[in-house]
């Protein structure tokens, strides 16, 4: 019996294009179909200390993201952290974190397909960004390694600031508002050409 691989669609492969023409001083590359997995796991526990060995790196604190492993690691909620990985690592990574917990209580769930992510940069990125989302992208105010989930243009998006230079941030989408933010982004970009 032959098992089909599904085919995946990227949410945004029509705005490449569109999304490649913005200012040079704003730039947007979508990141598909990265490796997403959802982490819920009483933090301090041996569970989590299993999971922490396992991945190399701690679990953040709140509105933070451990970016120094291969595999970053979103702060979602008190309990809750995603894992990001690149695309192809979903089942070595799942069955690592399911043998490093064993019998202790957590969970780990595929949610690649739930979202997408953009890669932001350039001088551009806080301006554009603050007409449409309340947080102040200030590096003094979210220094890199924040992660607040938050609205932007009425979006939901968790916001992974991941360097200084040229606001290298990320924005994680859900799949299904992931066209209408990158229309945003286009409009909002139109006073800058």
């Amino acid at each position: 019996m032959t098992v089909e691989t599904p085919a995946r669609f990227s949410p945004l492969s029509e705005w490449a294009d569109t999304l490649a023409q913005l200012p040079a001083g704003f730039r947007v590359r979508e990141l598909p179909f990265l490796t997403q997995l959802s982490l819920r796991v009483e933090p301090g526990g041996a569970a989590a200390e299993a999971v922490e060995s396992c991945l190399g790196v701690p679990l953040p604190g709140p509105v933070r993201a451990e970016l120094s492993g291969d595999v970053q690691v979103l702060w979602m909620g008190p309990d809750e952290w995603l894992l990001v990985a690149p695309d192809g690592r979903r089942d070595g990574l799942l069955a690592r974190l399911r043998s490093a917990v064993g019998d202790g209580f957590a969970t780990v769930t595929d949610v690649s397909a739930q979202r997408t992510a953009l890669a932001l940069s350039g001088d551009l990125v806080r301006t554009v960004l603050a007409q449409g989302c309340a947080i102040d992208l200030d590096p003094r105010v979210t220094p890199v390694g924040s992660c607040p989930t938050t609205l932007l243009a009425q979006a939901p998006v968790t916001l992974v600031v991941r360097g200084e230079a040229d606001c290298g941030l990320w924005l994680l989408v859900r799949s299904s508002f992931a066209s209408y933010l990158a229309a945003w982004l286009v409009d909002a970009c139109t006073e800058h050409r």
